[in-house]
């Protein structure tokens, strides 16, 4: 099967073929009003604001667009007004189905940022053969086709993160989590892992820009 790719900033990516259009964490610091137009569902990896725009989403949702994420980040977006009916709870080790699109959810929490803030619940997303994994480092048994790699944040070390990304081994690293970079900080990165993840094409995505996706769905 065959799809696209694009990313609208930040943290957030939209999946699309046909009428079928998925977005994962749109959030703040992203361009929400591109990624959200049509779309027919949205998950989200956590809470934190970088990864969900809680009003814009909640008028999207209330509008008949459904939203997957964790318990605490459906809280918020059904306190700004959006249904219960369009709200499905998801953790680690669930199987479903978002836009007619088969997901797949990992891991279960966010990365630590310091030890004296209490971690929150942070689900990845394994679909289209695009491995989105939120706010943390998350391992899988199946090799993705693209890996979006934070590279910029709070709790991120980039040697970490070039670790993770040698160990899930995809075919093509995206990399992503970098609205708090300027140029400079972006070009270092890019540099740095294209240089040192061997074995994967590095393909640098600015917002608006796409790419091709080839995948397997299950029967």
């Amino acid at each position: 099967m065959t799809a696209r790719l694009t990313r609208w900033g930040h943290s957030c990516v939209r999946i699309d073929e046909g009428d079928r259009h998925l977005v994962i964490d749109p959030g703040t610091l992203s361009d929400v009003e591109s990624a959200l137009d049509g779309a027919g569902a949205i998950l989200v990896t956590h809470e934190h604001a970088d990864h969900l725009a809680v009003e814009r989403v909640a008028q999207v949702v209330a509008g008949g667009v459904p939203l997957w994420g964790p318990p605490a980040a459906l809280a918020l977006v059904r306190a700004a007004g959006a249904p219960e009916s369009s709200l499905h709870a998801v953790a680690a080790g669930d199987h479903f189905h978002a836009a007619g699109f088969e997901v797949r959810a990992l891991g279960e929490w966010h990365a630590i940022v310091h030890p004296d803030i209490p971690r929150i619940a942070n689900v990845a997303y394994l679909v289209a053969g695009v491995l989105h994994p939120g706010d943390a480092h998350v391992q899988t048994s199946d090799e993705p086709d693209v890996l979006l790699l934070p590279v910029s944040g709070p709790w991120l070390l980039l040697s970490e993160a070039i670790d993770r990304a040698r160990d899930v081994g995809a075919r093509r690293i995206v990399p992503f989590h970098d609205g708090m970079l300027n140029e400079n900080g972006l070009a270092l990165v890019h540099g740095l892992v294209g240089r040192l993840v061997r074995g994967s094409e590095l393909v640098v995505l600015a917002p608006g820009e796409s790419i091709d996706l080839t995948y397997e769905e299950a029967s």
